[in-house]
């Protein structure tokens, strides 16, 4: 079975603005701990290489279709210009889980 630990959901949203976010849900990538260990699911965004922002989300690691459309709904958030690409911005929907 796949799970967020080996295989993350990514999804790019382009900005009102032009610029790409790279929208990753999955276990954190952890120098110090086997990924085997981790079992905490983060949103992490990145644009051109840069790391904008990363929260803890109320997902497990087996939740692959919530992770989804969580992406989905910060995609959406960030295309409209309703949602900041900030931590702040994305830690309410991060916080609340989603029916699938």
């Amino acid at each position: 079975t796949m799970s967020l630990r080996g295989s993350p959901v990514t999804l790019t949203a382009t900005l009102p603005k032009g610029a790409e976010v790279t929208v990753r849900i999955g276990v954190p990538e952890d120098p110090y701990i086997s990924n085997q260990e981790l079992d905490t699911v983060a949103v992490e965004l990145a644009s051109g290489g840069e790391h904008l922002a990363a929260v803890n989300t109320v997902l497990d690691v087996d939740q692959e279709s919530e992770a989804r459309a969580l992406a989905r709904e910060i995609v959406a958030g960030l295309e409209a210009g309703t949602l900041e690409p900030t931590a702040a911005a994305i830690e309410p929907l991060a916080d609340s889980i989603r029916a699938t």
